[in-house]
C-alpha cells in the first residue's frame, strides 16, 4: 500500500480512504500479503484527473461502481445508450494501438465523462466503432486527442439540442411516441444533409480566403 501511494503521489491514509469508499478494487491477496498492480495505479491517476475536472468523490464512486459491475458509464452519467452504434471491446494494449502515448489519465477521464469508454472486467468498451475510428484517424492526422475529446463535448451539446428540436416537432404534429421512433431516420437525414452543406460552405470560405493574397485569386474575382 505504501509503495502504491508513493507512486500515485498520495498518502497511504488517502489510499486507505479510497479503498474503504470502493474507489479502487481490492488487492490480490496471497496469504497475509496484499498485492496492488498497475491497474490500481491507473485507477488512482484517473481519480486524480476526475477530481481536477471538478468531479466529487461521490460521483467518482458511482463511476467506480459502474466499472466493477460492467455497466455503461454513459448510463451512470445519464447520457443514455446509442441505438445504432456498434460497441467495440478493446484491451488496454489495443486502445494504445489506436491512440499511442495520448492515452493519458486526463484523456481517459474525459472519455469516461463523455461516456465513450466503459470497462468490463479487464477489457475496455468503446461505445461506438464509428467514433473510435474517426477519433483515431484525427489523431493520426495530428489533432491532439484532448482537442478531439473537447470538440466531441461541444458536438454532444449541439446534437442534444437538435435531437430535442426534432423530438418536439414530431410530438407536436404526430399522433404519439411510436411515430417519433418511426420517423427518426427522417430527422437524422435532415441533420446529416445540413451538416454536409455547412461543411461545404466553410470549405468554400476557406478556399476563397486562401486566394485573397494571390494574383490568381484576384484574377478569378475580377472574372
Amino acid at each position: 500500500m505504501e509503495g502504491l501511494a508513493e507512486a500515485a503521489g498520495i498518502t497511504a491514509r488517502t489510499l486507505r480512504f479510497y479503498r474503504e469508499r470502493g474507489l479502487i478494487p481490492p488487492p490480490r491477496r496471497e496469504g497475509r500479503i496484499a498485492w496492488y498492480g498497475p491497474h490500481h495505479l491507473a485507477r488512482l491517476r484517473t481519480i486524480a484527473a476526475l477530481l481536477e475536472r471538478g468531479h466529487t468523490l461521490n460521483g467518482i464512486a458511482d463511476l467506480a461502481a459502474a466499472f466493477e459491475s460492467g455497466r455503461d458509464v454513459g448510463e451512470v452519467l445519464g447520457l443514455g445508450e446509442p441505438t445504432e452504434e456498434e460497441p467495440v471491446r478493446l484491451t488496454p494494449e489495443e486502445l494504445a494501438d489506436h491512440f499511442g502515448d495520448q492515452v493519458t489519465p486526463e484523456n481517459f477521464a474525459a472519455a469516461l465523462e463523455l461516456g465513450y469508454l466503459a470497462t468490463d472486467g479487464q477489457d475496455i468498451v468503446h461505445v461506438s466503432r464509428r467514433l473510435l475510428e474517426v477519433s483515431a484517424a484525427l489523431v493520426r492526422e495530428g489533432v491532439p486527442l484532448a482537442a478531439v475529446l473537447a470538440a466531441a463535448g461541444r458536438v454532444r451539446e449541439h446534437a442534444d439540442a437538435l435531437a430535442g428540436l426534432f423530438t418536439e416537432l414530431l410530438r407536436d404534429h404526430m399522433a404519439g411516441d411510436a411515430d417519433v421512433v418511426r420517423l427518426r431516420p427522417l430527422a437524422k437525414s435532415v441533420v446529416e444533409a445540413e451538416v454536409s452543406m455547412a461543411l461545404d460552405r466553410r470549405l468554400r470560405a476557406l478556399q476563397e480566403g486562401g486566394q485573397e493574397g494571390s494574383p490568381e485569386g484576384s484574377h478569378h474575382r475580377a472574372l
